[in-house]
């Protein structure tokens, strides 16, 4: 019975993992998140053209600080104010030159209405995730997940990358 009660418990928490999906990277790859087992994430929606945009730095230091416990996937949007026009290379070329990004982009991406990329859909769902309902409001909001693929927090796009909520959790 109690093998029973526990291998049940581990598919029900396999189920609210990000680590069923791949996805298409910036450069066309693939990333997979089942990869990243055993490491925090921090999954953000970005934009090239955007106020927040200069959050690229930050994210890229808190990366380069925690990056042996930490990984960061940046997926450009343009959902808001069409702040992200470019191409996939375009972004790419733009991140790298301005921020000197090293942390792992994604392919441009619909994080919300119609046509929303199925993990974001997982991301912002209570009934995907297991955890919570959480809105994209703008570019640069974050979701932080545990080592385990499950959602720790949502902090929207004016919490800093740098900031003690987030930090607090990689300590």
């Amino acid at each position: 019975m109690r093998f029973l009660l526990i291998t049940l418990i581990s598919l029900f928490m396999g189920a609210g993992s990000i680590h069923k999906f791949k996805v298409p990277s910036i450069d066309g790859g693939t990333i997979d998140f089942s990869k990243y087992k055993g490491k925090k994430i921090l999954v953000v929606n970005t934009a090239s053209k955007c106020g927040y945009t200069p959050q690229y730095a930050d994210l890229e230091k808190l990366y380069e600080q925690y990056k042996s416990k930490l990984v960061i996937v940046g997926f450009p949007a343009n959902n808001f104010g069409a702040q992200e026009p470019g191409t996939n290379a375009e972004i790419n070329a733009f991140c790298q030159k301005n921020y000197g990004v090293t942390f792992t982009m994604a392919e441009k991406v619909s994080v919300k209405g119609e046509d929303i990329h199925p993990l974001f859909k997982w991301l912002t769902s209570k009934a995907e995730n297991g955890v919570m309902d959480a809105e994209i409001k703008w570019n640069f909001t974050k979701f932080l997940l545990d080592e385990k693929g499950q959602l720790i927090n949502v902090y929207p796009s004016k919490v800093n990358p740098l900031d003690e909520q987030i930090t607090q959790y990689l300590k």
